[in-house]
């Protein structure tokens, strides 16, 4: 009786491992659509306002959802500290993608965060003591060499040369943040439904932006935006942000640190083929070739037994 308790419950633990591996499939290609949506933007708004609005839309569709629809018990959390941290977190790395927007390519920028991984495995073992294993570790570093080779362009003397954007600069100290959140996620967990935690942090990143990016907020003339951006800010606080919270929360209950995280691999593949298709252009076949060994990393860790 017991060993077939034991057995079912690894199959439902298989199971949603399974589930959790295909959100995060999906997180990676809104999250892509972000850069690709988010540049055509850059014209008109700026970074704080378009975020801003972006999670007061987010809190809010996130609220109705989970206080309305799944009938949550809305309370103030128990150590609300933990989604300031949290939100502050969250908010640095959306601001500074959309400021390094504005300096370089949406597919350059994809790549920066597909570094996000081998910062994670690095961060998780000292937040919550999670080891990531040597197969996981060159998995990482291979991935992590074929998005170098994409912010360098695919150009060999950049590299050699050590020839990087401001933008990307600005962007990995975002994605620094990044990688302190999501082991951050399982550290803080209390056993609170994905949605309700998604909801706070999104209200705390809200809150953050709105206090830093007032001056701006003020001064956007909201009344002259063109619908480019109103679409742009509609798919990105209902994709990249409402959805990929909850699916970030609820994988990061079910897989390691890392290896949710690592589904950025496959970021500027995405972007790639979104970019050609808008008709931004495609990557060079050199680029493209470096977008393929990230993806290939991605392979590798997702292969690799959950730890």
């Amino acid at each position: 009786m017991t060993e077939i308790g034991i057995g079912a419950g690894d199959a439902a633990a298989g199971r949603q491992r399974t589930v959790a591996h295909l959100a995060m499939l999906l997180f990676a290609a809104l999250i892509a659509g972000s850069f690709t949506f988010g540049a055509m933007t850059v014209p008109y708004i700026k970074a704080a306002p378009l975020n801003a609005l972006r999670f007061v839309l987010a809190a809010l569709f996130m609220g109705v959802f989970a206080f309305g629809i799944a009938r949550q018990r809305l309370a103030w959390p128990a150590a609300p500290w933990r989604f300031a941290v949290n939100g502050f977190l969250t908010a640095i790395y959306f601001v500074t993608m959309f400021i390094a927007l504005t300096m370089t390519q949406p597919v350059a920028t994809s790549a920066v965060y597909t570094l996000v991984p081998l910062m994670t495995a690095v961060t998780a073992w000292f937040i919550v003591g999670q080891r990531s294993g040597p197969a996981v570790l060159v998995s990482l570093l291979l991935a992590g060499a074929g998005a170098i080779w994409v912010i360098f362009r695919g150009d060999l003397e950049a590299l050699l040369s050590f020839d990087i954007g401001q933008g990307e600069i600005i962007y990995f100290v975002g994605c620094i943040a990044y990688a302190i959140y999501t082991p951050l996620l399982r550290r803080f967990n209390r056993g609170e439904p994905a949605m309700v935690l998604s909801f706070w942090t999104m209200a705390a990143c809200a809150a953050w932006i709105t206090a830093w990016g007032l001056p701006e907020i003020l001064a956007t003339d909201w009344l002259s935006l063109p619908p480019v951006v109103w679409g742009v800010v509609l798919y990105l606080a209902i994709g990249p942000t409402a959805i990929c919270f909850f699916l970030i929360q609820f994988a990061s209950a079910h897989l390691p640190a890392a290896k949710v995280i690592a589904y950025g691999y496959i970021v500027p593949a995405f972007v790639i083929v979104f970019e050609g298709i808008v008709g931004h252009g495609w990557a060079s076949l050199s680029v493209a070739a470096g977008a393929l060994v990230t993806v290939l990393g991605l392979v590798v860790l997702a292969a690799l037994r959950d730890a």
